[in-house]
């Protein structure tokens, strides 16, 4: 009986949710209660948020996001976390041009404060690597490797 009313109260007393990052309308995790106040509630949130973060099925954004979430995710607070929820809503394409600097996100997307920061890591990791092994901003990621040393070989890669 008193956990009903704790559950009331809490329904009743819970202010609105604050989303000033959205990137979309709807989100796939926007019914989970982000309550930091219950070590039982967070706990669960963070391991679904570091599950959702290590398992999106691209290895890059698995290695990327798995690890930042879970160098930081103790010490986001609730706003941050909601941002965290929204920029693993992201379609991991385009989530991965935009970390990498191939293309210009959106502005929503590089307003929100968890992006910003997970962007701040890839691009300083890869300004750690030599120039030419990555691609200029706008142009395709090259893959492979030219045994041929560019003569009568293909233009991109080992095809």
């Amino acid at each position: 009986m008193a956990s009903l009313r704790r559950s009331l109260f809490r329904a009743l007393t819970r202010p609105p949710p604050i989303a000033p990052f959205r990137t979309s309308s709807v989100s796939r995790f926007s019914t989970v209660d982000v309550n930091l106040s219950d070590e039982e509630g967070k706990r669960r949130l963070f391991n679904r948020l570091l599950y959702r973060s290590r398992q999106r099925g691209f290895l890059e954004l698995d290695l990327v996001l798995g690890n930042w979430v879970e160098e930081n995710i103790r010490s986001l607070d609730e706003l941050r976390i909601r941002a965290l929820v929204d920029v693993l809503d992201l379609e991991n394409p385009d989530l991965w041009k935009w970390l990498t600097g191939q293309e210009h996100p959106p502005e929503a997307v590089s307003n929100n404060p968890v992006f910003s920061a997970v962007r701040a890591k890839v691009i300083n990791n890869l300004n750690k690597a030599a120039p030419e092994s990555r691609a200029a901003p706008g142009q395709p990621w090259v893959r492979g490797w030219d045994d041929k040393g560019g003569k009568d070989g293909p233009m991109y890669g080992n095809q």
